[in-house]
């Protein structure tokens, strides 16, 4: 392997130099690379010396543009059965947030500086903070999927991870990440009462079991009769519905759980059996004709119209960020929850909280099984500040006083 400057003169009579790697790969084939600037081919040519003695270089004529490692890369999730809105995810990702920036970019030239300056482009352009995020983690498996194809020989994006002391960026995060706010984010009791109070017809029975169980909305889309023990009160989430109505197993294995359900809940769903559009898919929130209900619909006219009719409602801001008024000045208003999430939020908030009705909280680890968090860290990070603060003080002391009267008694 070699550096060289290389002289010569244009057609115009200009006179220009450039600086040459001359190296051969490990598959013995002469490769030649252009630098403008010494100290670059020098690093070139150290680095390309270390990986043609693994084995690992990939030269740029070898290599291919991050557009076709991203089609590679999707084709790959296509074949390993990845579901529908997973592979939704990920072509949004590369059609509206990587192809515009760096879909044109040969692998080899994605450095870690060079991830850095995409991101700052997608912050420049109004992406969110979370999006960079979700994005660049896109890209990270982009570029693994490529190294596995022999494609690439670094990932720039796992990189630049392992050069961030992995404690700091989870602070960042957290940092970052608002906490859930009851009356904001988790509806408060008083509201859950008058929702449940206003709301009619279908809807009632699902809502019911959103807030006394805490399923995902797609849980509640695919949850069967089958999976429904009305005389033991226990809900067994055995499979979900995707948005595109396809039926699978839950996400994880923490997904699949048993969830408890107390008198109210089973005399409503008893009530509901009755009256329940029957359907091949036994579902016991389904649509009239017994197939998988919408999301959107179900919010659009389950979740939303209660809100309003019990006064549940936010103001909606004008471009200026001021409450928003009709043409009669009156404000403008919307309902304050607009997601089923919501709904599950109060259900972790009243777990944990069970005291303020006279009940006992329960710990973590019985939130996190009844939630389906694959891990405790998640289920700690996300509703950690509603656990009731514990007097350390006050047990510390206590503690001390017993061992003392053990030692001198």
């Amino acid at each position: 392997m070699s550096v060289r400057k290389r002289k010569w003169t244009t057609n115009k009579g200009e006179e220009r130099e450039a600086w040459i790697v001359d190296y051969a790969d490990q598959q013995g084939i002469r490769r030649l690379k252009t630098f403008k600037r010494k100290k670059d081919a020098d690093a070139f040519a150290s680095t390309t010396h270390v990986e043609v003695r693994e084995g690992t270089h990939v030269a740029d004529r070898a290599t291919v543009t991050v557009k076709e490692a991203a089609e590679n890369w999707i084709r790959s999730g296509e074949a390993a059965g990845l579901e529908k809105a997973t592979l939704a995810q990920y072509r949004q990702h590369v059609d509206l947030h990587i192809m515009p920036f760096i879909g044109r970019t040969k692998l080899s030239q994605l450095s870690v500086p060079a991830v850095r300056h995409f991101q700052d482009r997608l912050r420049e352009e109004g992406r969110s903070a979370a999006m960079v995020k979700r994005v660049t983690g896109s890209l990270g498996s982009i570029l693994a999927d490529a190294q596995d194809r022999g494609l690439v020989a670094r990932n720039a994006v796992r990189e630049m991870a392992r050069r961030q002391p992995r404690g700091k960026q989870r602070q960042g995060e957290r940092r970052r990440k608002a906490r859930l706010q009851p009356g904001v984010d988790i509806p408060t009791p008083a509201e859950i009462a008058a929702i449940i109070h206003a709301v009619k017809g279908r809807w009632r029975p699902l809502l019911i079991t959103a807030v006394y169980t805490g399923l995902r909305a797609s849980e509640l889309r695919g949850l069967r009769w089958s999976d429904v023990d009305l005389d033991e009160g226990r809900i067994h989430v055995r499979q979900r519905a995707d948005r595109y109505h396809v039926i699978g197993m839950p996400k994880s294995d923490a997904g699949q759980r048993t969830i408890p359900i107390g008198p109210f809940v089973v005399n409503t769903l008893k009530e509901w059996k009755l009256a329940c559009p029957k359907g091949d898919l036994d579902l016991v929130f389904p649509t009239g004709a017994g197939a998988v209900e919408w999301h959107p619909n179900i919010v659009k006219r389950g979740l939303i119209p209660p809100q309003i009719a019990a006064g549940i409602t936010a103001p909606v801001p004008d471009g200026a960020g001021k409450p928003k008024v009709d043409e009669k000045s009156r404000p403008v208003v919307q309902a304050k929850y607009t997601g089923l999430h919501a709904l599950r939020h109060f259900f972790a908030s009243w777990c944990i909280n069970r005291r303020q009705d006279g009940g006992r909280e329960l710990p973590p680890k019985t939130v996190q099984h009844l939630m389906g968090h694959s891990s405790i860290t998640m289920t700690m990070d996300t509703y950690g500040h509603l656990f009731p603060a514990s007097d350390d003080g006050k047990a510390l002391a206590e503690a001390e006083t017993a061992l003392l009267r053990a030692i001198y008694s």
